[in-house]
């Protein structure tokens, strides 16, 4: 599934290609398995703020910063491969490589799969919401456990499982579902990619789901092959100066909720040459606007992208007022549900996680067809 997806990525028109030879020079990534690391060292990384990893002689310092509260630490991990290891007392001493691992998150899966660590999955919370393909016929036959929903993961049936480490998202600063699994000796590791703020540094999570496994150097070769990618298809529309514009949600019982520029998709919109008007807002987190607002601010945008409907008579049907936007009524609206199951499956958030390239790719033919006309969009969907 994976390498067919490569094969569309690549599909491009010569033109394509030549600009990418000659805008950007991508070193060759290092071969997997050629890079280690000895006492002293710290994990290079390049867009994560959320995560370092420090090399001792004998085992890995793994720290999870608090992103709620600033340069404070949330979690320290001492990864040993010896349980004769001495490492400091401030921290959960985990035995690595993992061989039993629950994930609560699809993102994590997205970052398993790359790794080549699906084999360890021994539980997964909301089954119903996973694409893998692999991962949900091995919930179907009982290989990997369903431990219910991540708000309240089954401690019964998640201590049965005897698990290494339980991965968990942390959706907030006091997270009382991991503070339940910690007393009663769960091992939990924190995994906050989400709260970063670019999909780059979303993608470099993969460094440190990697060092739990020892695969550092396969991350590393993964994750800089992809920033070149990405790199080259941003160079593609840095100089446009005629950008369409976008809007981006929905109505929601009378809420608008937009992405600030400070945002992942906010990002997204600047990388993909697109003109967003909230591009230059700092806010945290989602804008909560009124239609009145929306429609004053998009009424004339170009594009509408994750609109949260399947088709335009559908988004129609939601709201009347949808039907008021240039972007509906040119039939220039978009999803990010190519890829999906019936069950509500959607791998904009697990192979998406680890390939924010293909994404870009994605979002640059939306805005400039023409520009990626051999491209097949890999997540995005054109609604009907």
């Amino acid at each position: 599934m994976l390498a067919e997806c490569f094969r569309r990525f690549f599909r491009m028109g010569t033109m394509c290609i030549c600009c990418l030879c000659l805008l950007v020079s991508c070193n060759r990534p290092a071969a997997a398995g050629s890079i280690s690391y000895t006492a002293g060292d710290t994990l290079p990384l390049l867009y994560a703020t959320g995560f370092s990893i420090v090399y001792a002689d004998d085992y890995k310092e793994v720290t999870v910063y608090n992103p709620w509260q600033r340069h404070e630490v949330m979690e320290r991990y001492y990864l040993i491969h010896d349980d004769t290891c001495v490492t400091p007392s401030d921290g959960l001493r985990i035995h690595i490589p993992l061989r039993r691992m629950v994930a609560t998150s699809c993102t994590h899966i997205g970052m398993l799969d790359v790794l080549g660590c699906l084999e360890t999955l021994a539980g997964v919370c909301s089954p119903k919401l996973i694409y893998n393909v692999q991962v949900r016929e091995a919930c179907a036959n009982g290989t990997v456990a369903d431990l219910g929903d991540a708000m309240a993961v089954n401690e019964e049936k998640t201590m049965a499982l005897n698990p290494d480490v339980v991965m968990m998202s942390g959706y907030n600063q006091s997270d009382a579902y991991s503070a339940r699994l910690k007393r009663v000796h769960i091992p939990v590791v924190s995994n906050l990619e989400w709260m970063e703020t670019n999909l780059l540094a979303r993608a470099e999570w993969l460094k440190f789901v990697a060092a739990f496994y020892d695969r550092e150097a396969l991350a590393d070769s993964l994750f800089t092959d992809i920033c070149c990618r990405y790199d080259s298809l941003r160079a593609l529309v840095v100089l446009i100066n005629d950008k369409p514009t976008v809007m981006t949600g929905g109505n929601f019982r009378g809420t608008w909720y937009m992405p600030s520029g400070r945002g992942y998709m906010g990002r997204l919109f600047a990388d993909a040459g697109a003109d967003y008007f909230y591009a230059s807002d700092t806010t945290a987190g989602s804008l909560p606007l009124g239609v009145e607002v929306v429609l004053k601010n998009f009424s004339n945008a170009d594009v509408w992208v994750a609109s949260s409907a399947g088709t335009l008579e559908e988004l129609a049907a939601m709201d009347s007022k949808h039907t008021l936007f240039k972007a509906f009524r040119n039939g220039r609206v978009y999803n990010f549900n190519a890829r999906t199951t019936p069950e509500g499956g959607n791998d904009f958030w697990e192979t998406g996680i680890v390939r924010p390239d293909w994404i870009l790719a994605d979002m640059i033919k939306v805005f400039y067809p023409e520009l990626l006309s051999e491209h097949d969009f890999v997540f995005v969907r054109h609604l009907p």
